[in-house]
């Protein structure tokens, strides 16, 4: 999964996104697809530079080269304990059954780890 600058190498995927709350070394962000490719929050944020938190697979297990202090590469390892998968929640999703066409909506809380 990649970002093609020429649309005919793949197909459109489009993600809106709004940051809720800068917390320094982490930020809490909203997105809305209007797509829903594979990968596709976890591809283009790996893309702009900023992987979600313990995603392996895209870079967002890799500590930055300007934030290797040793009480930041701790603060790191803890926190990738503590979260051991990437941070990402669907707070709600909504699609059309396949085979009715009924409009489903499902909603979820955070997780409690990631209240504070």
């Amino acid at each position: 999964m990649q970002v093609f600058k020429d649309e005919s190498e793949g197909k459109t995927a489009i993600t809106h996104y709004k940051v809720l709350e800068n917390l320094g070394y982490i930020s809490l962000i909203e997105c809305k697809l209007e797509t829903g490719r594979t990968h596709q929050i976890r591809v283009h944020f790996s893309h702009i530079k900023h992987p979600l938190f313990n995603d392996e697979e895209y870079g967002g297990n890799q500590i930055l080269k300007a934030q290797r202090s040793p009480n930041t590469i701790n603060l790191f390892k803890n926190c990738f304990k503590i979260l051991p998968r990437q941070a990402l929640h669907a707070k709600s999703l909504a699609f059309n059954h396949p085979v009715t066409g009924e409009r489903l909506f499902f909603d979820s809380d955070l997780p409690m780890i990631w209240y504070r």
